[in-house]
């Protein structure tokens, strides 16, 4: 006679995350990718200081795995703009980076050290 087992199974999918910057790391045996949303708070007990709110979610992956999902989202990035057309930069980071880069060379000029934010990296 055969034994009918059910198992119980919860699953914790976790909270959406938007994410806003991204770094990339690795070490012989994972490629860890670090991704992180920065938010601006306003608090009103420290008008003197802004609050900023950093959150991050970590995922460590094997180096297979890594170039898996590097081939998955060049599959999906190259259907979508087959779809809906190229992705371009937007307007405002476009002007954003020409505006930090005009400032760095004058910067330069002043031997001034500017520090300037990065997206993606």
């Amino acid at each position: 006679m055969e034994k009918n087992q059910n198992l119980n199974m919860t699953i914790d999918d976790g909270e959406p995350f938007f994410c806003h910057e991204m770094s990339v790391n690795f070490n012989p045996m994972q490629v860890i990718l670090d991704f992180k949303s920065i938010t601006p708070r306003t608090d009103m007990r420290s008008k003197d200081r802004p609050v900023i709110n950093v959150k991050h979610n970590v995922v460590m992956v094997d180096p297979f795995h890594a170039k898996r999902m590097l081939q998955l989202l060049n599959k999906v990035i190259t259907d979508y703009e087959s779809e809906f057309g190229t992705i371009e930069k937007p307007k405002a980071v476009a002007k954003a980076e020409k505006k930090m880069a005009k400032g760095q060379k004058s910067a330069k000029k002043d031997k001034k050290t500017v520090s300037s934010p990065s997206y993606f990296g």
